[in-house]
């Protein structure tokens, strides 16, 4: 029997995608129903719920679950959940669309899903920026004052919402295909399923998430070892889906967590995996909905250290650690256990090289001054590499830098990378 923490929601894993037969049957439908194009987002929520890493959810969500998830980060059944997964088309799709008709999600031609809508809502412009403030407001600088001024032009997640077509509509989704990332990341790219029989057969019953988006430098190095030392195994579980302009791609930063891994780590100790979404940057929101989906990767424990899914200088450093301690049934007893979050967070502080401690440390156990220490940022070490410049000692493993600058120096386009106090080390 499993020793593996169970699913997010009580219901096992929930996996909305068909194959073989079904599958084709469900094909050959969707090329008569009326198409609708889908984001980039909605392909990996969708992917997400086809492979079972969105469970419970087996659909896009109602009017009453986005309020309820908005407002107390839980749906209307009372699940918890941080982040709204809606679905949404123009007034002009919207029109030809009924309650009770079954669509097709499709994305530059390739079918996704099939839909059958329960609920068709509009969503105003001040509801978008209600959810905006609700779910993407932070304790950061960048969020006082007119956050929607400031998030409009410089936060990515924001300008997703507002950016959302008019018209949501809600409903259960068959889920045809897993786009390019079975092929394209073949042995990366993981199932739910997958990972759950992976740790199973390496008998871990206490398994931790280290979150990457950035390529793996001495901090991240360190985090795992942490983790490892008090786990049974360490997923280092990277993003696939798409990002922002000037970070680094996924082929890339697999190449360098795989150098890393078998250079640096006991490998039996180590699964390296990699998921379909695209970066929200909601921070401490986004914090919790890795945890989540994690849990239903068979993650009872998310590394959460500074600026977890930050972007700019929105949310406070250890913002994405303190949100854990408010969440809906934290320390109350749920009615339902399977409706709680079971993944907990590992809370690390700020780490870092010291030349006096000779060696990785952090604000917990290096009494040091600032200028004994190597800050390290994946955004600092981003901006170092694109700009050419010298990368400090103790930053990065030279077999990893050795990759980074070769991707950079094939770079016919660069991105300039700003260096928000997160990065930069000036808080701490």
């Amino acid at each position: 029997m499993s020793k593996l923490v169970p699913p997010h929601g009580g219901k096992g894993l929930v996996c909305c995608l068909l194959e073989g037969a079904e599958r084709e049957a469900e094909l050959k439908k969707a090329a008569g129903l009326k198409k609708v194009e889908i984001t980039a987002q909605e392909k990996g929520d969708l992917i997400m719920m086809g492979i079972g890493g969105f469970s419970p959810l087996s659909g896009f969500m109602t009017k009453a679950d986005w309020k309820s998830v908005c407002e107390n980060m839980t749906m209307a059944d009372g699940t918890f959940w941080p982040v709204p997964i809606v679905s949404a088309v123009s007034e002009e799709d919207a029109a030809d669309i009924k309650e009770g008709d079954e669509i097709t999600l499709q994305r530059n031609g390739e079918i996704y899903a099939t839909m059958k809508v329960s609920e068709k809502f509009a969503m105003s412009e001040d509801e978008k920026k209600w959810e905006s403030e609700m779910c993407y407001k932070g304790a950061g600088e960048d969020s006082q004052g007119d956050f929607m001024a400031v998030a409009l032009k410089d936060h990515p997640g924001v300008q997703m919402v507002m950016a959302r077509k008019p018209i949501c509509l809600a409903g259960t989704v068959k889920v045809l295909s897993e786009g390019e990332y079975p092929t394209k990341y073949k042995g990366i790219y993981l199932r739910p399923a997958e990972t759950r029989k992976i740790f199973d057969e390496k008998g871990w019953a206490n398994v931790a998430a280290l979150q990457l988006r950035n390529p793996m430098h001495r901090s991240h190095e360190y985090l795992c070892k942490i983790a490892v030392e008090v786990c049974d195994g360490v997923i280092i579980h990277s993003l696939i889906g798409n990002l922002k302009p000037g970070d680094i791609p996924a082929e890339v930063r697999v190449k360098c967590i795989d150098t890393l891994v078998k250079g640096y780590f006991v490998e039996a100790n180590v699964v390296q995996g990699g998921y379909p979404l695209d970066m929200r940057y909601a921070g401490p929101r986004e914090g919790l909905l890795h945890a989540t989906f994690r849990q239903n990767y068979g993650v009872n424990r998310m590394i959460i250290g500074r600026d977890h899914a930050g972007v700019g200088d929105f949310y406070g450093m250890f913002e994405a650690q303190e949100i854990f301690d408010r969440i809906p049934y934290q320390g109350e007893e749920c009615p339902d256990p399977g409706k709680k979050l079971l993944c907990e967070p590992l809370k690390i502080d700020w780490t870092f090289y010291c030349y006096k401690c000779d060696g990785m440390a952090s604000l917990r156990t290096c009494p040091h001054d600032k200028a004994d220490r190597v800050v390290l940022s994946g955004t600092k070490l981003r901006k170092a590499l694109s700009e050419g410049a010298e990368v400090p000692d103790h930053f990065g493993r030279e077999e990893v830098l050795v990759l980074l600058r070769a991707y950079y120096e094939g770079l016919t386009e660069k991105v300039e990378i700003k260096m928000q106090k997160a990065a930069s080390g000036s808080t701490m």
